[in-house]
């Protein structure tokens, strides 16, 4: 089912935090908020409340106003949770002054011989369509907005690092043609699998580790204090991208979907190998030319990043392989 670019329905709340930001954002008193400091950082409450505050700064929801954008009360409640979640973070992946981005960068491109614990692996070889479309589903919060977050960085960076972000960018953004934008790719593959393609859609079906996937792109991206730790993030995805595109277009392909599914991840597998040079060279080389201090943020992103996605690939493998679904609910 296609639908116009329009904002998506507020989610049903999963916690008194997220209770309390549902409140605020349909105008109504929400008593006692939960301090963020006393919620559990990685779980449903949490993360749906940082996702909906997040979101006023992408599309917003239906029926909230948008001049709560900038409403003083839900920015602050916002810089608190979200400081909740980055220490957490900072706690979970450690970066000490001795880190090395191109370390880092390198050991990215050293995969599990048996690949026994990756997603790609797993929905190339095993998966049922059903799983693919679960998979489809869940990951659309973060495909539908792929390249939004990542501009944020360019007015933070200088020089030859912000000419080959906006290069990358660009191809990101479909060179120019409405219909090559990726995110409008992964709406066609959604459309070939028999999914809606509206923004937001599977929200209420979204578990904690999806939105912490999306959160933390956000998290990077409004603040200008971890523009490297977005340029990291940036880094993880386009370097482990075309291995796992290539897998996850056999796994489509296996399972009989159509050109439109096939094509999003082929056209990964080439533009990818392509960005993960510009990336590695240009825009990390570039921002540590100009920059050097920015080093440890860097590896924090790289870290950060695939410390969440290894929550996820053991949230969905962990369903998965028992026969269940990893989504809350039917899809």
């Amino acid at each position: 089912m296609n639908h116009p670019a329009s904002a998506p329905p507020l989610p049903r709340p999963r916690g008194p935090l997220s209770t309390a930001v549902l409140a605020l954002l349909q105008g109504s008193d929400p008593g006692d908020v939960p301090a963020p400091a006393d919620c559990a950082p990685y779980d449903e409450d949490l993360q749906l409340a940082l996702y909906m505050l997040y979101e006023l700064h992408y599309r917003g929801f239906e029926g909230v106003p948008e001049e709560l954008e900038w409403d003083a009360r839900l920015l602050g409640l916002r810089g608190a949770i979200e400081q909740r979640f980055l220490d957490t973070l900072r706690e979970d992946v450690p970066v000490d002054g001795t880190a090395d981005a191109w370390k880092a960068l390198d050991e990215l491109q050293v995969e599990p011989v048996d690949g026994s614990g990756s997603v790609s692996h797993y929905l190339r070889d095993e998966a049922r369509l059903d799983q693919l479309r679960e998979y489809a589903a869940l990951r659309s919060l973060y495909h539908l907005k792929e390249a939004d977050p990542h501009a944020w960085v360019i007015p933070r960076l200088r020089g030859r690092a912000k000419a080959a972000m906006v290069a990358v960018e660009f191809d990101e953004f479909g060179a120019g043609r409405a219909e090559d934008i990726h995110a409008q790719l992964y709406a066609d593959l959604m459309a070939d699998l028999g999914l809606d393609t509206g923004y937001g859609h599977y929200l209420d079906s979204a578990p904690a580790e999806v939105l912490a996937t999306v959160n933390l792109m956000s998290l990077f991206g409004l603040r200008r204090a971890l523009r490297a730790a977005l340029v990291g993030h940036f880094a993880f995805v386009e370097v482990t991208s075309s291995p796992a595109s290539r897998r996850l277009a056999g796994a489509l392909e296996r399972a009989g979907a159509g050109p439109a599914a096939v094509r999003f991840y082929t056209e990964h597998v080439e533009a990818d190998a392509v960005h993960e040079q510009v990336v590695r060279h240009d825009v990390v080389g570039g921002l540590l030319e100009s920059e050097p201090h920015l080093e440890q943020d860097v590896v924090f992103g790289i870290r950060a990043t695939g410390h969440l996605e290894d929550r996820l690939g053991a949230r969905l493998l962990g369903a998965w392989r028992t026969g269940e679904s990893a989504a809350l609910g039917a899809l």
